[in-house]
């Protein structure tokens, strides 16, 4: 478990860039930041996050005292508190797709962004930030989107970084076995056709021990380490 110190702001640039710039300043695990409104988010592979009103802008800090390579698999456990939090106020089921989207009906409703730290082999900080179409969906080139309005429902942002917060703690001390498999049982099924961006195709084959994508191919299973992932073969 872990108690949260939320932090709420009118406006910021971006909650991951606060976020971060805190832990470098010696900043304990459990701090929350939510913005209601943030100008210059950051997304995924350097793309902008655009965040109008009304959708959740959320970054919090850890301090996990796991081997840094192990980081990827905060993604995950953000991507199943996400989607428990989520069903809290909404009946239909997302999808995980990894390493960091959260998908509602094949369109993208939320998405996570990983920053960390290391000190010596160890992490030193992680910071998760977090994006929710609560009640617009940003446009991104070749992908869809949906929000949660979209599908009639009418959610604030501070309920929502609530049930978030709350399932990240519940999540907190989780093993990663125990991580990876609540991920597995609400992503793609494995079998499912995926599409590396820029580099192969394959099957879905899984999750390694840390949490990277294993990719079958015609010849072999490869670990994903970082990538976008298509549903679909190209």
């Amino acid at each position: 478990m872990i108690a949260w110190r939320l932090e709420v702001f009118e406006e910021l640039g971006s909650t991951s860039d606060l976020c971060v710039a805190r832990a470098k300043s010696g900043e304990a695990a459990g701090l929350a930041i939510l913005a209601l409104r943030q100008t210059a988010g950051r997304g995924s592979r350097g793309r902008a996050w655009v965040a109008p009103v009304g959708n959740l802008n959320l970054s919090v800090l850890f301090r996990p005292a796991i081997p840094a390579a192990q980081a990827g698999m905060f993604a995950l456990l953000a991507g199943v508190a996400v989607a428990e939090a989520l069903e809290r106020f909404f009946a239909p089921p997302t999808m995980l797709k990894w390493p960091n989207d959260i998908l509602l009906g094949g369109a993208k409703l939320a998405g996570i962004l990983i920053d960390a730290a290391p000190n010596g082999t160890e992490l030193d900080w992680l910071a998760a930030g977090i994006g929710v179409n609560l009640r617009t969906a940003p446009e991104i080139p070749g992908r869809s989107t949906t929000s949660l309005a979209a599908h009639g429902v009418d959610l604030a942002p501070r309920p929502m970084a609530s049930a978030i917060l709350d399932r990240l703690s519940a999540w907190h001390d989780a093993s990663a076995e125990s991580i990876r498999a609540a991920w597995l049982t609400r992503a793609h099924p494995i079998g499912t056709p995926i599409h590396i961006a820029g580099a192969q195709s394959g099957i879905f084959a899984g999750l390694s021990p840390a949490g990277e994508l294993l990719l079958q191919t015609k010849t072999r299973i490869e670990p994903i380490s970082t990538g976008d992932v298509l549903l679909g073969h190209a």
